[in-house]
This record gives C-alpha cells, structure tokens and sequence, in this order.
C-alpha cells in the first residue's frame, strides 16, 4: 500500500527492492530525525534554564570555532574507515555522551534542579555545542551515504519518501518525547530515552547494509569521475580545499549560509519572544515542542501532497528558487507584524518548506560529485557553513540586543526594518546562485559527468 501511494505522488519505482531500500532509509532518517527534533527544544529549555537565553547568540558563534576540530577529526575518520563504519561509532559516541549529559543534568547539585542561571556553568554550553554538531554532522553523513548508492533518477522517486518518513519522526518525536507529558520535573530523562534512539540508528543502518540487495547500492557513475578522483588534494582539509576551489560547492556554500543566516535572526525572535511568556524550564519546552510538532505536520503535509512534484514538472530551477522567495516574504512579515504568533507560524513554515523541498533538492546536487566531495565537503558545508552562518546571524542578534536594551520597542522596530534590507540584497544573490546550479547539474545529469 505504501508502495503504491508513494508510487502515485512521487512516480512509478522500478522494483519492491526499491522501495524496501528507501523505506529503510526513511526509517533510519525517521530516528535521526525524530530524535534531533526532540533534542533541539530540549538544547534551548535546558540551556536557557542553565545559562540563559540573552548568551545564546555568544554560544551559536562559540560553536562554529568547537566544529573545526570535529570536522578534521571526521575527515580523517572517513579517510580512514569504510562510510558505514563511521555511522556506526558516531552514533555510538553520541549515544554515550546523551547519557553523560542526561546524569549531569539529574544531579542536585550542578543539573536541572539548581534554579539559577549561571554562565559560568560550563555543561550549559557542552550541552549546546553537542546538539548542534549532532544534527549537522549526522543528517550530513546520512544524505552522504544515501546519495552514494542512488542515482539520479531513483533520487526523485525515493528522496521524497525518505523525507517524508523523516518529517514523521519530526511530529512524533517531540510529541512523544516530552518532560511535561510523563510528570518529569525537568527534560533530563528525555535526553537518556534520545540516547537510545540514537544507538538504535547505528544498528538499523547495519540492518540497511545487510538486507538490500547489492543492485539497490549502486550510486552515480559518471564517465570522468576517475579522472577526478584522482586529482583530489588529499589531508583533514581536503572537503575545505574542494569549496574554496570548485564554484559549484561555493555557491551550495552561499546558499546553506544565506538561509541560516536570515532564518538564525528570524528564529532568535521567536525565541526570545516566547522566553518571555514561558518562563520555567518545563513550560518552555512545552512550548518549543508544539513548534516543532507543527513543523513537521507542514512539512509532512507539504510531501503528502505533492511538493516535490514542483522538481519533477516544472524543474529544479523552480525548486530552489521557491525558498528564497518564502524566506524573503517571512522576514517582510515579521517586520510588519513583529507579535510571537506571528513569529510561530512565519518560522513553522519556512522550517517546514525548507525541510520538505529545499533540502532535498539541495542534497541531489551531491549526485553528479566525486564520493569525496559527497563525504568531505558536504560534511563542511553542512556543519561550517551551517554554524558560520549561525554565527553570523547571532551577530546580528547581538545588535538587536544593543538596540533594544537602549531603546526598547523602537529599537526593535529599527533593527527589523534593517535587517529587511539586507535579506532583500542577500536574496538577490541567492536567486542568481541557484539558477547556476541548476544549469550546472542538469548540464551534468545528462552528460553523464560530474561536476566536481
């Protein structure tokens, strides 16, 4: 049944061993992704309740000089070990550590149960640091593995279950896992319930590898990818040197930094707003969670009902330029009507659009690339690029704090309207470099070559 209606909205697939791939992988993005959006109100609440919320812009551009290290150690780990293998430990070391976090946050003494904000609480910023690389480092090396045995045209077919399956795990794990929900005091027997989530993801991408059929793992073959292949700079930097030097990566590059740039502002807005309507830890959650709840439900609904269907009749052009659009209309409208329900929505909705077509067409743009960029510098993109744009956009945060400090309301008016004018150049450019990329990978797909 499920076949048949994925059959119907996304197109015809070749074979039940088809389908029974991508439904795995759905699955196994079903934990990732179920267990990140549990963590991600969790990482705020715990926090806010630790550190306080007026630090966690500091704490966005703290996290983009921690994810340097963790990058060169996971270039040397992918050099070193088979792909799989590396899913595996990751998964076993984040494990390990969700339940470290969970024990230091149960402890009367330095956990959730000592009411004041500190910042000096060093396991305040671990915490966020953690979270962070988790959903940048994991939802990167999972695309990375799924674009190594799919091609293109099976991408278009199996790439929308798979998000679809992912977006499911968006409603119901924070849904299902919240502190409120069962009568905990605080969410941090919610993080040791996540740790064994997350080592259930190393073991079903074990079940994927063990169960499909060779014939379902053959990836993109391009006539002059060995020629390429072998031109690679080698070393911990290697993803870094393929940015810096193929301008299709950096333009992939722009556009990760142009969305979470705006979206950081935008979601530091919300934050705040809501922080000052729900002041315990518990409730904030609470709160955070119903955003991520209805996140999912857009996203999911967006899938269900054909979004991805834009990609396959009117191109991937029109694919990526949709999110620059939305995402420009959402900033205008926050400007204008800056209240938390309005912010709730704006962000639900650019979330959701983001996750249920942009970042699937973005991830088939590793398609017709080298398995190093696809591993390397997917990985830098995905985690730099993501926390340098943080960083950046917690900059601007930093502003709006200076000029709401000194001139409340109105100072807030003016940083809106400002930042308004810089999404409308950024969005420009992002525009321009998404018609590129277009061209670029089709030109591509049907030459049977790779880019980079």
């Amino acid at each position: 049944m499920l076949a048949r209606l994925a059959s119907f909205l996304w197109g015809k697939f070749q074979s039940k061993a088809e389908v029974r791939k991508f439904i795995t992988l759905g699955l196994i993005f079903f934990l990732i992704i179920g267990s990140y959006w549990a963590l991600r109100p969790v990482k705020h609440s715990i926090f806010c309740a630790i550190v306080g919320i007026e630090y966690e812009p500091l704490a966005k551009i703290i996290s983009l000089f921690v994810i340097i290290p963790i990058l060169m150690v996971y270039s040397k780990l992918v050099d070193l070990l088979p792909r799989r293998t590396v899913f595996y430990l990751l998964t076993a070391i984040y494990g390990s550590l969700s339940l470290f976090f969970a024990w230091r946050f149960m402890q009367p003494s330095c956990g959730l149960l000592t009411l004041e904000t500190d910042p000096t609480r060093l396991i305040g910023w671990l915490w966020f640091i953690f979270v962070e690389s988790f959903g940048s480092l994991m939802v990167s090396l999972f695309w990375a593995i799924t674009t190594d045995v799919t091609n293109a045209d099976s991408a278009k077919r199996g790439f929308p279950l798979i998000v679809v399956l992912g977006q499911t795990g968006n409603i119901l794990g924070p849904l299902a896992l919240q502190a409120k929900r069962y009568g905990f005091t605080h969410s941090g027997p919610i993080v040791a319930i996540i740790a064994m989530i997350m080592f259930a993801m190393g073991g079903l991408m074990w079940f994927f590898f063990y169960s499909t059929p060779k014939s379902q793992l053959r990836g993109y073959v391009a006539k002059n990818e060995i020629v390429v292949e072998k031109k690679v700079r080698p070393g911990i930097f290697e993803g870094f040197f393929h940015i810096a030097t193929k301008p299709y990566l950096l333009i992939i590059f722009g556009i990760v930094v142009a969305y979470e740039a705006i979206i950081t502002v935008v979601d530091y807005h919300f934050m705040a707003l809501a922080r000052t309507v729900y002041i315990t830890e518990i409730d904030y959650n609470a709160y955070l969670n119903s955003y991520a709840i209805w996140t999912g439900i857009i996203a999911t609904s967006c899938i269900v009902f054909g979004i991805s269907n834009i990609q396959r009749r009117l191109g991937i052009s029109a694919s990526l330029f949709l999110m620059p659009i939305l995402t420009l209309a959402g900033v205008l409208t926050i400007a204008i009507y800056p209240t938390l329900s309005v912010a709730f929505w704006t962000i639900a909705i650019a979330k959701a659009v983001n996750y249920a077509l942009n970042q699937p067409v973005i991830k088939q743009l590793y398609i017709p690339t080298s398995k190093d960029t696809r591993y390397k510098a997917q990985a830098w993109i995905d985690m730099f690029g993501s926390r340098g744009s943080k960083a950046v956009g917690s900059g601007v945060n930093l502003v709006r704090g200076v000029l709401t400090s000194a001139y409340g309301s109105l100072g807030l008016t003016v940083f809106l309207f400002g930042f308004c004018g810089m999404s409308i150049f950024t969005v420009i450019g992002w525009l321009f470099g998404a018609h590129y990329l277009a061209g670029t990978y089709q030109e591509a797909i049907d030459n049977n070559e790779i880019v980079c």
